[in-house]
Formats: C-alpha cells, sequence, structure tokens
C-alpha cells in the first residue's frame, strides 16, 4: 500500500504558499488592496485593537488608498456608510477623495454625509491633515455650505449634538449664505451671535423659553439639549417619547433612573416602541446593539422591556439566511484575542461588546434559522459544547461568549470536521483570523490543507470566513469555493445567503462593492 503520510501531504503541495505574517506572527494569505481596504471599511472604528493600534490602522488604511482608483473608494465610501452603517471609516475615505480633488467626491459625499454626525466627521478628518490637506477648498467647502442650507431645523439640532468640531464651528468655518430670516436666525443662533427670536423656528423659541424658566413645557429637541435642566419625572417621560429609536434604546438605564418606567402605560409604551419592525428597520440597527442593550439593562428593568430587546434582536435577525437541506457548521472563534471590544477601546466611547460576543450572535443565530446546523467553538482545539436550537439567540450567544481564552487554530475545526469524515455544505468561520498555531515555514496554511481535504469529500462545500476585525489577511485564500468578508452588520448574513446559494461570483465581496452605483 502507498504511504499515507506521503501522498497525505501532497495535498497541501498543490494549495498556494501563504504569502504574509498576520499580526499574532502566524503564516496567512494578504488581501488584495481592494479587499484590504473594504476590510478596514467595514470593520474599523479608529480604535485601539487587540493586535493594532487606532494610528496603526489609520496608516494602513491611507496606505492601501493609495492602491485604490477613486471610483472603488467612493463605492467602498458609499457601501461602508449604507451597508455597514460605519462613521469613522466612509468619512475618512471621503476625505481621501476631497484631497484628491476627484470626480466622484460630489456623489460620494451626498450619500455619506446624511446626517449631522457624519458632516462633523468629515469636517474633523479633513481639517486634521491626515488625508493630504487641512483646508476643506472650494469645492468640498460648497458642499458642506448646501448641507446647512438644505437640511431641515430638526436636521440641525441633531446636528448641534457634540464636539470638535461642533456645528457651530462647521458653520463659522464655511459661512453659509442664509436663504430667508429664519435660516439667517437660526445660524446666528447656533454661533452664539445676535438673532431675532421672533424669525426662529417655534421649536427654537420653545426650547429659549425653556433655557430662561420662563416655560415647563418641553419642546421636541434632542434630549441632550435638556440634560442641564431640572426635570421632574413627567418630564422626562415626555423625553423618552421624544426620542429617536436608537437614542430609546442607548438610554433605557436613564429613564429607568428618573423613575419613567414606575408608569405601566410608559413600559408598555416603550416596549412596543422597541419591538417596532419598521422602526427597528429605519434605525439600520446592528444585532450586537440590540444584545448590549440587553446586557446593559438594570436588573430592576420591567420585564416586558427586557422582552421587547428580544422581541427586537429577532427582528434584527431578519437577515440570517434560511439554509435547510444544507449540512452547515459554524465555527466561532472562542480565543483569547476574542475577549477584545469588538469596535475598539477608544476613551469614553467604549462598547461592552466583544468580538467574542458577536461570534456568538452570529452562532446562535445561524442555529436558530437552521436547527441542524453544527456549531463547534474553537481556541487551539475545539470546545466541547451542547447548545438548543430552541433556546433564544441571546442564550445561545451568552453561553458560547462564556467559554474564552486560548491560543487560536483556525484549522481546528475543519480538522475535527475531517477526522469525523462528516459530510458538510456550507462551513461558516467567525473569527479575527488570527490564527499562529501549527505555523509552517512554507506551503498552505493548516486551514487550506484541512479544507482541501474537506473538499475531497465533498466537491460543492463552502467555506465563508468572517472576519470581524481590521486586519488585511487571511488563513483561507479567496476562490471559487471560499468567501471572505469583514463586518459585524447584518450585511454579512445577506452575503453568507448569497454565496451559499451560488449567486456571488469569483470576485465575491469586492465584487458587490464594486456593483454600487455612483
Amino acid at each position: 500500500m502507498a504511504n499515507a503520510n506521503l501522498f497525505k501531504s501532497m495535498v497541501g503541495k498543490l494549495l498556494p504558499s501563504t504569502n504574509t505574517k498576520n499580526e499574532a506572527g502566524g503564516n496567512a494569505y494578504a488581501f488584495t488592496p481592494r479587499h484590504a481596504l473594504a476590510q478596514y471599511a467595514m470593520t474599523g472604528c479608529l480604535s485601539h485593537t487587540f493586535y493594532s493600534s487606532a494610528e496603526m490602522q489609520l496608516e494602513k488604511v491611507l496606505t492601501t488608498a493609495q492602491e485604490i482608483d477613486d471610483e472603488f473608494l467612493a463605492k467602498l465610501a458609499i457601501y461602508s456608510r449604507e451597508q455597514g452603517a460605519m462613521k469613522d471609516m466612509p468619512a475618512v475615505l471621503l476625505a481621501i477623495l476631497a484631497a484628491r480633488q476627484s470626480a466622484y467626491f460630489a456623489v460620494a459625499f451626498a450619500r455619506v454625509v446624511n446626517n449631522g454626525k457624519m458632516l462633523r466627521n468629515f469636517v474633523q478628518i479633513v481639517r486634521s491633515g491626515v488625508t493630504g490637506r487641512k483646508s476643506l477648498g472650494s469645492r468640498p467647502k460648497r458642499l458642506v455650505q448646501t448641507w446647512l442650507n438644505e437640511a431641515s431645523t430638526q436636521k440641525l439640532l441633531n446636528a448641534a449634538v457634540g464636539n470638535d468640531p461642533s456645528l457651530a464651528d462647521v458653520v463659522k468655518m464655511v459661512h453659509p449664505q442664509p436663504k430667508n430670516a429664519e435660516q439667517a436666525a437660526v445660524f446666528a443662533w447656533l454661533i452664539g451671535k445676535p438673532f431675532d427670536v421672533n424669525a426662529l423656528p417655534k421649536v427654537i423659541q420653545d426650547y429659549e423659553l425653556v433655557k430662561r424658566g420662563v416655560s415647563i413645557d418641553l419642546p421636541d429637541v434632542p434630549f441632550q439639549m435638556l440634560t442641564h435642566l431640572t426635570l421632574n419625572t413627567e418630564q422626562w417621560t415626555n423625553i423618552g417619547k421624544n426620542m429617536g429609536w436608537q437614542a430609546l434604546r442607548i438610554n433605557l438605564n436613564t429613564l429607568l433612573r428618573h423613575s419613567v418606567f414606575n408608569d405601566a402605560k410608559m413600559v408598555n409604551w416603550v416596549a412596543d416602541r422597541l419591538r417596532d419592525k419598521e422602526s427597528i428597520r429605519k434605525s439600520n440597527a446592528f444585532p450586537y446593539q440590540l444584545m448590549m442593550a440587553y446586557q446593559a439593562a438594570k436588573q430592576e428593568m420591567p420585564a416586558p422591556i427586557v422582552d421587547a430587546l428580544q422581541d427586537a434582536l429577532e427582528v434584527a435577525l431578519s437577515n440570517v439566511p434560511d439554509l435547510q437541506g444544507k449540512k452547515v457548521v459554524v465555527c466561532p472563534d472562542v480565543s483569547g484575542s476574542m475577549q477584545s471590544v469588538v469596535t475598539g477601546y477608544r476613551k469614553g466611547a467604549t462598547s461592552s461588546v466583544r468580538c467574542i460576543d458577536v461570534a456568538g450572535l452570529v452562532s446562535a443565530a445561524m442555529l436558530r434559522n437552521n436547527p441542524q446546523t453544527v456549531v463547534l467553538p474553537f481556541e487551539n482545539k475545539v470546545v466541547d459544547i451542547r447548545l438548543n436550537s430552541r433556546d433564544s439567540v441571546l442564550t445561545n450567544a451568552k453561553r458560547l461568549a462564556s467559554i474564552g481564552g486560548g491560543g487560536t487554530d483556525c484549522s481546528a475545526p475543519l480538522t475535527w470536521l475531517n477526522k469525523q469524515k462528516s459530510a458538510v455544505d456550507v462551513v461558516i468561520f467567525v473569527s479575527d483570523n488570527e490564527s499562529w498555531l501549527r505555523n509552517y515555514a512554507y506551503g498552505a496554511s493548516e486551514t487550506m490543507r484541512q479544507w482541501a481535504i474537506i473538499k475531497q469529500r465533498n466537491p460543492k462545500a463552502k467555506l465563508i470566513c468572517i472576519d470581524i476585525q481590521p486586519y488585511a489577511s487571511t488563513q483561507a485564500l479567496d476562490g471559487e469555493d471560499v468567501l471572505n468578508i469583514g463586518g459585524f452588520s447584518d450585511e454579512v448574513f445577506k452575503l453568507i445567503g448569497l454565496f451559499a446559494n451560488n449567486q456571488l461570483s469569483a470576485n465575491h465581496w469586492v465584487e458587490v462593492i464594486d456593483k454600487v452605483v455612483l
């Protein structure tokens, strides 16, 4: 009989060799510049991650962008904003286009700068000089002026919350020409200059009356503009009713602290609002944000509101693909590096949700929609755990996230499947891809070696690698049967469904971005 070890090794020799080192020092495959930039755009929050600083991320984005044409930069800026709901990276890409004086800048600006926060982000990044210029320049300045002139009063009020720069700073910087007396009064009010009170919109007039203690009737302004006032429970109740859906989700504990939920009717109103499908859709809620709200809810939070957060999470997971009839395996990475915060560490703005929470959430969601799914948590080996598909998504996600620790070997689940000689159709990894164990000096990664063995048994099998951190390498090279995508929005679920059902071609994720219509 032929030497089994010899011919087993031949599989690896037919596979592409690794060509880079990942942040953990392991051998890996480098993404193409387009794919790498997409990875940063969909996962990078310009904060410190387990393996990378914010400064390193920004440097890599700026360096990689030099290899990318303007058209793809514009499409990526739009895609990361509209599909990924990212904030910082789309503004960075937009600032790069502005510095290049690109013909695609204006169309990207119109879709990326869709609220005041994004306007202030863009101005801050340009003024920092990191993308090549410190002044806005004539065309960016005109677009900022146009945004200010066309914004509704409510949009301007929402934009007025926040600093560095504040909306007043932006107005002073670009000097928009008011279209009428009302707008002239609003701009003057924003920057602290004398204004005609009677020309102001009624909502700002009412706000000025409350500030001066003349009235106790709270106007419909962002609640952050009212929190410096001494307010009673009835006023806080009105604030709660006027909050947007995202603000309501974020400030449940604040409303609880001000006794708003002592009123059973208000409890039911908030619960109904939180689980409202249309509100969830319009807010572009990330599933992990609802997990965060659920985890952050105080023990005293009324049960109907806690239940509503779970209902809202189920709605936010509506993009989870139905892969019934397929043998699905999900492999959440539970190694030590996955304990880091998914959006990175930033002073005063650090999320409580870790990478491992997101990995657990994706796994539990796939199990809920596809009850026959096999879940194989891994670190340096597969961790034995039993999950019940009938349990809630949050219950299973919490069980997975409670494992944690150990080194990283992305090949471990595939090795386990090969030892079991398992039949599979779709294998899904959720990881930071920082595999460093079983690290060969040359040749293919162990992940690719083990995947090649699986393919011998299952020729039509698909491997999907979801990377939730801003790094530019992978353990499995893109191919007709391998998809690498980045991000932690529900957009990844749509792409899983498309790829599993053979509806994405060879270029995969980059092709999806390239199809954005400008």
